[in-house]
Formats: C-alpha cells, structure tokens, sequence
C-alpha cells in the first residue's frame, strides 16, 4: 500500500503545495500547485511580516488545507525557510496557522535547507560522478551545494534573496548600472565562504535548481518558437551563450516589457532581473560554463524522506 503525503514548501516569495503518492524513485503526482504568496513583501530586510502579506499566507494554508483534505492525505509536512526565520511575527503567523487548519509548520535552518534541496535534486537524476554546483535562489536566502551523485562535499545558506536584493538595489526600472554595480560588490562580500569552498575542488556544472531557473529556460525556447512544458521537462541543458544573451536582456529590460512575456510568471516578472543578476555573477566568478536547471528542489527533498520512511 502506497502512502499519499503532502508537502508545503512556505517560501518568502512562494507556497507550494505538493500532494504525490508512490516511492522514492516511482511517485505520482496528485497536486502541484503554488500561490505567490509574497510573504517578505515591503518587510523582508525589517524582519516582519506586514499584515497584508500575512492575510495572503494564511488564506492560502486555508486552501492547501482544503487540498489535503480533499485528497486524503496520510501524512503532511509544511516547511517554512527565510522569510519565516528571520520574521519577529514568524512565531504569531505559524500559531495561526495552526489554530485555523490544524497545520504544524516546521522552521528549518539554512543548513537543513540546503540538504533537502540535494536531495530533491539527486533524484532527479542530475547529478553525476563530476562535481556540481547547486544554486537555489528564493526570495530570502540563496542555497549553494557543492557535491556529486555521492555526497555533498559543502553546503551553505546566505541570506541574499531575490526579494532582498530587489528591496536593495533593484529601486527604479530598469536597473541602473550603478545598482548594477553595488550589488555585484555586496555579493562580492556576501559570498567568500562560497569562493573557499570551491578552492581546489573542479565544477564541472553549475544546476540552477528550479524558481528562476525554470523561467531562464521557458523564455528561451518559447522565443524560438518551441513547445516548453514544466511538468514535462524535468531537467534542462542550457546553451551558455543563450542564457548569458538572455540574462542581460532581462537585466535592461523595463517592468512593462517583462510583464507583457507570457512565459514569466507573475510573481518572477520583477525577481527575474536580480535572479539574472546573481546567475551571471557567479558563472563569471567561477568560470563555469555549463550550466542545467533541474525542476526540483526543496519539496521534492522532503518527498523522498517521506516516501523512504
């Protein structure tokens, strides 16, 4: 008898609901589904939560929870990241959310995080005997694992997200240069324990682990006419002159011209430009060529955990 779990991923940008059933290496999704939830937004830096955000996220846990009853879950799991972390009313959104669906949402640790987000990414087949590195950008922090089909060789969470440093630097349309430019210095600051990291170790391939990622590949095959389709396309292999060309397209781009491209999602419509910005930054600063988004990430970490006990 195969169990049905549920899975919520409680981002700063996003919540995902995730409902599968199966094992580890045959499951079956049942819902996949996300709301842009804009938990961090007006008070990501001031590590609060506003009240309007806060009114979005408890409303979408009502429906997730309606989701999960509907599908008769066995088992759920709801895990909070950055944003919840490092918000003083973390605590009081978690307690209401408990009181209005019965949900128990767990806050992990950037460490915790990053482990869960090797997981998703090694079932999806990846990774393999060369060392890669993983990137998940979210809205509050930014995951990196350097590892191979194996193991995890390092792993470490910075709190530079998307919606941190858009709150930072990203204040007019477009981005300035000189934006451009300070936020290049703050990564340069933010990320030395990265750069010791891969001292000494060969990164063969830099996999951009879903969010972001995902959007870099739509819009580049829908621009050339190609069918793209997320629930299909699972891992995807980019062209680096493609990605570089179409990274500093969105970086020179205006809100207008952004939200008019059908293949960037809502939520993603003003991120996409920061999220081009720290990709470009590192493929530079590591000299890493090549480069793979794989669609999963965080939940699908959790997912195996679940399906394997």
């Amino acid at each position: 008898m195969t169990k049905r779990v549920a899975i919520m991923d409680l981002g700063t940008n996003t919540f995902h609901l995730l409902i599968a059933e199966g094992t580890v290496n045959n499951y079956h999704e049942i819902v996949h589904y996300h709301e842009a939830v804009k938990l961090g937004e007006g008070g990501i830096n001031k590590g609060y939560i506003l009240p309007e955000a806060f009114e979005r996220g408890i409303k979408t846990m009502q429906q997730f929870q309606d989701q999960i009853k509907a599908n008769q879950v066995q088992e759920i799991r709801a895990i909070a990241t950055s944003a919840l972390r490092s918000a003083s009313n973390g605590n009081d959104f978690i307690n209401e959310v408990k009181a209005k669906t019965g949900i128990g949402i767990e806050i992990i640790n950037g460490e915790q995080e990053a482990g869960l987000i090797y997981k998703g990414v090694k079932i999806s087949g990846c990774l393999s005997d060369q060392n890669s590195l993983i990137m998940d950008i979210g809205g509050g922090s930014v995951e990196f694992i350097l590892g191979n089909v194996d193991n995890i060789i390092w792993k470490q969470s910075f709190e530079i997200g998307a919606a941190r440093l858009m709150d930072l630097f990203h204040r007019t349309d477009p981005i300035p240069p000189a934006s451009i430019e300070a936020l290049n210095l703050y990564l340069e600051d933010s990320l030395p324990d990265l750069f010791s990291a891969v001292t000494g170790h060969q990164v063969d391939t830099l996999i951009g682990s879903s969010g972001a990622f995902e959007t870099f590949a739509e819009v580049i095959e829908t621009e050339k006419g190609n069918p793209f389709d997320l629930k299909t396309t699972k891992n995807y292999s980019f062209d680096e002159e493609e990605l570089l060309t179409q990274t500093n397209k969105f970086v020179q781009s205006t809100h207008l011209q952004r939200a008019a491209n059908k293949a960037i999602i809502p939520v993603r419509v003003d991120m996409i430009v920061v999220a081009s910005l720290i990709t470009r930054f590192i493929m530079h600063k590591l000299e890493i060529h090549k480069v793979l988004m794989c669609t999963n990430s965080l939940k699908e970490g959790v997912l195996a955990g679940m399906l394997d006990g």
